[in-house]
């Protein structure tokens, strides 16, 4: 709490990095959160906390427990929520005391004797009586803070607003007790008095800082929402005597069984036992459509059950669970510091003492120019006027509040940033490398074909089949039966099954003995399979797995089983190309599998028969070319390949490994997250270049205005009522246009 500039960032940063103990320090100023990296036997939090306190800053410290569990991270920002409201309301407080009585100071003051009280000594006495209470009421933040700073031997904003309201405010009133101090023998009338600037001045800062505050609030809502999805108490069955007791969520184990209502939310990630129901994942997919669940389904913590009552096996709790690993992430990518920041952090650096040094040049000049008390006047005016308007603000929240909107976009829409940096990086990515199986594929043989050869028709022929397949464990004979299943078809019970490896099976389904297997396997048993071998051959060269399927000595038919195209790969492919990303495909598979499934997908770039070593060997060959590599992929072979590009990216049905591997993490099980996390990542960067320039702009353009450099060719001076007001309108300005990220659409077109 307490900070209002990247200096103070910078600042922060110092005190907390020469701490004991600290290893590494994080500031973000839009969160006002900091990130630290400490050893536990050098140093605690609560020292930690008080070396952030000696620099001159307030800390929030909630009840120390280690956050493990996602009702605690609850708690904690509840804390940082507590905090911000009473932030906000000390500035609101603030800023009507400040008003109330500024508005009636500009009334008096800038009349200019259209009221003739006013410039009596009456209307003279009333300026400072309506100045004063605002200078050292609402104003007193800014000089505490200012005073802070010195005792470091550092400058900030607050030194910039202290040291200008200060001056406008000390030289009216000694113009207003001494008149005669500024008296020449050509003006003999009254000095004129800023005491309307000093006042209007911190209202509008004030302003600005409140609708920071209030903006802030927005950055962090995308975390505030995901820890509220997770309801606090569960319905858990005891194992007794299955009566449902109420326990807190945190107390749920791996094996429990919870019951959860139509309108409910899922406490925890598990399977369903008794269904069936719609749930509403959209927190976890972006998706507005329900999806049905039924017995064996996985349904994840936080998502809303909508039309009928699930039991649900609990698989995965607290920490480890999908809505806790979200809120981490979320977490992670706001408090990382992308590397474009570290040119605001530069500049800030030296930004404070090169205004000071300006302002001080701008007295001196103006001064030596006219040195009369009226142009002592307008020299300490435009020393004013260039401290009040160079004020770095903008400067340091152009970068953390683009990151924090965006990666919290992201998490709505299924996409996790795990860091700041990881945006920056996935933003220019101009190649992605997608692993085939499970990825641009579904992971899972399926039926595809089902040729009959005898009349019975391409059903019965299947559900011939998968009966004798059943008793296999084999993942080719689980995908017959499924393909069955499926379609509805009853199975009758196989005996006598064989299983000869290599070759293929053979059972007795309703009195006929069923064969499935090779060619080789029906000529050995005196089958003859040519009539079919062309098909055969025409399915096997599209990347089929073909099965001959015979009863008795009959030749019965085929069926072909593949990996089908995971829905939405082949437009996520089509979207990257038309945002002139090139695409390419890694796999295990043979030669003629990958290009069929790359013929279908529209992938020209394809490396077959890769073992995992190869892929990330592949990966860093590209990078070497000078290319920015994504590898997008969901197992366990695919995380070297993962750690080796620029950008990993894991989709939602990856293995933990492959996750923890990836820097971004696709909460959908589809490919179609990965265009949307590379255009989420272009259009942040967009609007971290757009807050740097106006942050930069103001700057550019202001001071010389405000130091009157234009004044001898176009007679142009800026009052530093005026720049007050542009210096609060360019911290706003940058908070409003990175909360449009918020507007990013998954349709949005290629930028």
């Amino acid at each position: 709490m307490g900070m209002s500039c990247a200096s103070c960032v910078r600042r922060v940063e110092t005190a907390l990095s020469e701490a004991r103990g600290v290893r590494s320090a994080e500031v973000n100023l839009a969160l006002r959160r900091a990130t630290i990296t400490y050893s536990p036997s050098e140093t605690t939090p609560d020292a930690i906390a008080s070396a952030i306190e000696q620099a001159g800053y307030e800390t929030v410290r909630p009840e120390p427990a280690p956050v493990v569990e996602i009702v605690e991270a609850s708690e904690t920002l509840d804390a940082e929520a507590a905090a911000d409201a009473h932030e906000v309301q000390e500035l609101r407080r603030s800023l009507v005391i400040a008003v109330v009585l500024t508005v009636p100071l500009l009334v008096v003051a800038m009349s200019h004797g259209l009221l003739p009280w006013t410039e009596s000594t009456f209307g003279r006495w009333l300026q400072f009586v309506l100045a004063t209470p605002v200078v050292f009421g609402p104003g007193r933040r800014f000089f505490r803070l200012a005073l802070v700073a010195l005792r470091h031997r550092t400058a900030d904003m607050n030194t910039l607003v202290a040291i200008g309201v200060g001056a406008a405010w000390l030289q009216s009133t000694v113009a207003l007790i001494a008149p005669g101090l500024f008296a020449t023998a050509e003006h003999v009338h009254a000095p004129h008095l800023y005491f309307e600037a000093s006042a209007a001045i911190l209202s509008f800062i004030l302003l600005g800082k409140l609708l920071e505050s209030r903006a802030r609030k927005h950055l962090a809502e995308a975390v505030h929402h995901l820890v509220s999805l997770q309801p606090k108490t569960a319905r858990r069955l005891r194992k007794d005597d299955d009566v449902e007791e109420e326990v807190a969520t945190s107390a749920l184990v791996r094996g429990d069984r919870i019951v959860v209502r139509p309108g409910e939310r899922i406490a925890a990630d598990g399977e369903v036992l008794r269904g069936p129901s719609a749930v509403d994942e959209s927190m976890l997919t972006g998706e507005s459509l329900p999806v049905d669940k039924n017995a064996g389904d996985e349904v994840y913590g936080g998502t809303l059950n909508q039309s009928g009552a699930l039991t649900v096996v609990v698989s995965t709790a607290g920490k480890g669970s999908a809505l806790a690993r979200i809120v981490e992430a979320v977490e992670r990518a706001q408090s990382g510091k992308a590397p474009i920041a570290r040119l605001a952090d530069k500049v800030s650096a030296i930004f404070v003492p090169i205004v000071l040094a300006i302002a001080t040049v701008s007295l001196l000049v103006w001064f030596a120019v006219n040195p009369t008390a009226e142009g002592f006047a307008i020299a300490v005016t435009r020393f004013v006027a260039v401290l009040v308007i160079a004020c770095p603000c903008a400067l340091g929240l152009a970068t953390p509040a683009a990151v924090a909107v965006g990666t919290g976009r992201g998490a709505e829409l299924g996409v996790l940033f795990k860091g700041g940096p990881v945006l920056e990086t996935v933003s220019r990515v101009n190649l992605v490398l997608f692993d085939k199986t499970g990825t641009l594929t579904q992971g899972t043989p399926s039926v595809t074909d089902v040729v009959d050869a005898t009349g019975r028709g391409e059903d019965a022929l299947l559900a011939l089949a998968a009966s004798a397949e059943k008793p296999s464990e084999h993942p080719l004979a689980r995908a017959l039966v499924r393909g069955a299943e499926d379609k509805g078809l009853a199975l009758s019970r196989a005996d006598g099954f064989r299983n000869v490896p290599g070759k293929g099976i053979e059972a007795r389904v309703d009195s006929n003995v069923i064969r499935v297997g090779t060619t080789e396997w029906l000529r050995e048993v005196s089958v003859d399979p040519s009539p079919l071998e062309a098909k055969a051959e025409e399915l096997a060269g599209r990347g089929r797995g073909v099965f001959f399927c015979a009863v008795g000595k009959e030749l019965a038919g085929l069926i072909a089983v593949a990996d089908p195209v995971a829905p939405g790969a082949k437009q996520a492919i089509l979207d990257l190309r038309a945002m002139g990303i090139g695409v390419g495909m890694l796999t295990g598979d043979r030669e003629r599998t990958a290009r069929t499934i790359g013929d279908e997908l529209g992938v020209s770039e394809i490396f077959a028969g890769v073992a995992p070593e190869d892929k990330s060997r592949i990966v860093s060959e590209r990078r070497a070319e000078g290319r920015v590599v994504a590898m997008v992929g969901d197992g366990i072979n695919d995380a070297p390949a993962l750690a080796a590009a620029d950008v990993g990216i894991a989709i939602g049905s990856g293995t933990d490994v492959a996750m923890a591997a990836s820097d971004v993490a696709l909460l959908r099980s589809s490919a179609s997250g990965v265009p949307t996390a590379l255009r989420l990542g272009r259009a942040t960067l967009r609007t971290i270049h757009q807050n740097l320039f106006w942050a930069f702009i103001y700057n550019l353009i202001g001071i010389p205005v405000a130091a009157g450099l234009l004044y001898p060719w176009t007679g142009w001076l800026l009052s530093p009522v005026f720049a007050s007001a542009a210096m609060s309108l360019s911290s706003v300005s940058v908070l409003m246009n990175s909360l449009r990220l918020r507007r990013f659409r998954v349709s949005m077109p290629a930028l």
